[in-house]
């Protein structure tokens, strides 16, 4: 069976409302939130003695997603500094599609967020990092949208009267043309 789709990205966060109320505002929904624990869980990831709390959230048009994870027990480790560059070892970023990435970014900073970087790739997107609670990293990608092609215009031509093919002249008797009738 051939993959079907990606699902979601799981981000393990300390402060669950502060990394919650971002995705948010960036624009995803939440589509759900609940704590989940015991032996079965534990199996699944690893764990022994899990409990946390989930919640997950999707973008507007329903694909892919980010589950947020806050361990209660055992707690979450944290490996390396907040601020861990781009280029470390691991899952470093997540990228959304938006409009506009200026508004984007300036409602995100009003939020707290840190911009990392911008830049124009080609004629194709506009890119911006930006950095998040917890140090998480989001990606933003705007298409730009693609210059018409400009042609040279053709002049127009007014449309023109065509002559009438010229009939031959046939003589005819009693004309001048000294023809008998």
């Amino acid at each position: 069976m051939a993959l079907k789709r990606m699902d979601n990205v799981l981000i393990v966060v300390d402060d669950l409302e502060a990394a919650k109320a971002f995705f948010i505002e960036l624009g995803l929904r939440l589509e759900g939130e609940a704590t989940v624990e015991g032996p079965l869980v534990g199996a699944l990831i690893g764990l022994k003695d899990v409990r946390s709390t989930i919640v997950i959230l999707r973008p507007p048009d329903g694909h892919g997603g980010i589950e947020l994870d806050k361990f209660h027990n055992p707690s979450a480790i944290r490996f390396g500094p907040v601020s861990t560059p781009v280029n470390a070892l691991g899952y470093r970023r997540v990228m959304f599609a938006v409009d506009d990435i200026a508004e984007v970014v300036a409602r995100m900073r009003a939020h707290g967020a840190e911009i990392i970087g911008e830049m124009r790739y080609r004629d194709t997107y506009r890119l911006a990092y930006i950095r998040g609670p917890e140090g998480i990293i989001v990606g933003l990608a705007e298409e730009v949208p693609k210059a018409p092609v400009r042609t040279a215009k053709r002049a127009r031509s007014k449309p023109v009267a065509r002559a009438k093919p010229a009939r031959k002249k046939t003589a005819r008797r009693g004309s001048r043309s000294g023809l008998k009738k």
